[in-house]
């Protein structure tokens, strides 16, 4: 039975991550990625929508979770960690219509490292422009 990414998000599930490979623990269609700067009106973020793109995001599934390798970046807690952004998967449901709205949606990814732990806790958002 597959896992929904809503559900998941919803009942609190984190992902984690190492170095610039992000793991969540759900699978979903990607349609496109933003990588944002908090505290500042002069960045603009990042967006990926070449996801096809080897030399900027590789996907990898396995049984019950879905990696994303961000080959641009370095340490993405580094980057992003301690509140100075974030990243926005814009995703529907593994085998939804992209074609309808209702089945489109933003995940908010902000990484929370903890002593022992890199994780990253995530967030259903209405509109990623008003964070």
């Amino acid at each position: 039975m597959t896992k929904h990414f809503t559900d998941a998000i919803r009942n609190g599930e984190n992902g984690f991550y190492i170095r610039n490979s992000l793991f969540l623990p759900f699978h979903f269609e990607l349609l496109s990625v933003w990588l944002g700067k908090e505290m500042s009106l002069l960045s603009s973020p990042e967006i990926i929508a070449d996801i096809g793109n080897p030399e900027l995001l590789s996907l990898r599934e396995g049984s019950g979770y879905t990696n994303l390798v961000f080959r641009k970046w370095g340490d993405l807690g580094r980057e992003l960690g301690n509140h100075k952004g974030h990243i926005i998967l814009f995703v529907a449901e593994k085998g939804a219509d992209i074609f309808r709205r209702e089945n489109l949606h933003y995940i908010k990814v902000c990484f929370r490292d903890t002593e022992t732990h890199r994780r990253v806790v995530l967030e259903l958002v209405d509109n990623p422009f008003y964070l």
